[in-house]
């Protein structure tokens, strides 16, 4: 018994001593900016990532089961987690899809998992990608999150390109705590995710 109790209080020593990379920049870098930045009464007010979205949709999901197949594991290597199938929520004519036909396969990550795909996608996938110049600011909802797509998936080193039947796309979404677009803004550029720098107001004035 009491080897037993050794090997797991070491198992969750080692678990409490990992953490990935983005928690720590957040702890020492993004905090005390984000309080600088935004004049917050502590550290605990502070936006945070809460979750990352990944969406591939697969238009001929319904007759083509092989291809749903290699999209949920191309998923599944992307992200270390397995995808769920998702399925039409109503009729539609014009593509001659009933309520309940499969349309492609979605992933949520959080905690560990969604920091580690999130350096993952910050530092190697999205610089791969092909004439990359960062992504638009403008592609927040208004409530703090931001959403964007990726036209291949090859840019993700976990995928050999020998192997993929098709090139296809994906959505991803980052939902974010904050209150507004502007502090999901400096959450994401603090953490270093390629965002376009806005236009300043000296900028703006330069042009007109």
């Amino acid at each position: 018994m009491s080897n037993k109790k050794d090997t797991n209080s070491k198992k969750v020593e080692k678990a409490e001593s990992y953490l990935p990379n983005m928690i720590k920049l957040y702890r020492e870098s993004v905090v005390p900016a984000m309080v600088s930045r935004f004049n917050y009464v502590n550290s605990m007010q502070v936006p945070k990532l809460l979750s990352i979205s990944l969406n591939m949709g697969i238009g001929d999901a319904k007759t083509n089961s092989k291809k749903l197949e290699s999209a949920i594991s191309e998923l599944g290597l992307i992200t270390g987690q397995k995808p769920v199938i998702t399925k039409s929520k109503s009729d539609i004519s014009n593509f001659k899809i009933r309520k309940g036909f499969p349309v492609g396969c979605k992933v949520t990550l959080r905690s560990f998992k969604m920091y580690e795909f999130f350096e993952r996608l910050t530092c190697i996938a999205l610089p791969r990608s092909r004439d990359f110049r960062g992504l638009s600011f403008k592609s927040f909802d208004g409530r703090g999150n931001y959403n964007f797509g990726i036209k291949e998936q090859i840019i993700f080193t976990e995928i050999n390109y020998d192997d993929i039947d098709s090139v296809r796309g994906l959505n991803v979404t980052l939902s974010t705590s904050a209150n507004n677009d502007e502090e999901a803004y400096w959450l994401l550029k603090e953490f270093g995710f390629p965002l376009r720098e806005k236009p300043t107001k000296n900028t703006i004035d330069e042009a007109a």
